[in-house]
């Protein structure tokens, strides 16, 4: 699937991949659904990572929202960079280790509605020009919409469908 640069690709690969993302969990068994990873990973179930799709749509609706009303804030929170958000992931899989599998999926589904809902709030332009926004840097607003929403639901999908493929064999 080629990268949306227009605001009508962006939405429809969006709710696309979050469709297709869906489907894959619901194909699953509760069992395959509810068990934990046989290969090393930092998330470790389903759960995992839908939290951590969860929390990535939070940094970008944060990150939007605040930066939209004059809030200077940027997208990875102090004291995270592009170099060490692999320790912020880390934090959100802790912070999510009591959280029940279906409560996560739920979370999901509110956040992914809610991302869905902010891209709409924005024009082409603003979407898709690059440095259209002083807060997006030299890249757009849209590249991280997309990154938060169809290509992060694409890594979710190769890691369940690894589960999946594991688990079946076992």
């Amino acid at each position: 699937m080629a990268r949306p640069t227009i605001k009508q690709d962006l939405i429809s690969a969006g709710n696309k991949q979050f469709s297709k993302l869906q489907e894959l969990i619901n194909s699953m068994s509760d069992e395959e659904q509810n068990t934990s990873f046989l290969f090393d990973d930092r998330d470790k179930n389903v759960r995992d990572v839908l939290a951590h799709l969860y929390e990535w749509h939070q940094l970008l609706l944060d990150w939007a929202t605040a930066n939209r009303t004059g809030e200077e804030k940027p997208f990875l929170p102090v004291p995270y960079n592009w170099r060490t958000y692999p320790e912020m992931n880390v934090g959100f899989w802790k912070k999510h280790q009591n959280t029940p599998y279906g409560i996560s999926k739920t979370m999901l589904n509110g956040s992914h509605k809610k991302v869905m809902e902010l891209i709409e709030t924005f024009s082409n332009e603003e979407l898709f020009t690059k440095k259209h926004f002083t807060w997006t840097g030299t890249s757009t607003l849209g590249s991280y919409c997309v990154s938060a929403t169809s290509s992060h639901y694409d890594w979710a999908m190769k890691k369940i469908k690894n589960h999946i493929k594991i688990y079946r064999t076992e």
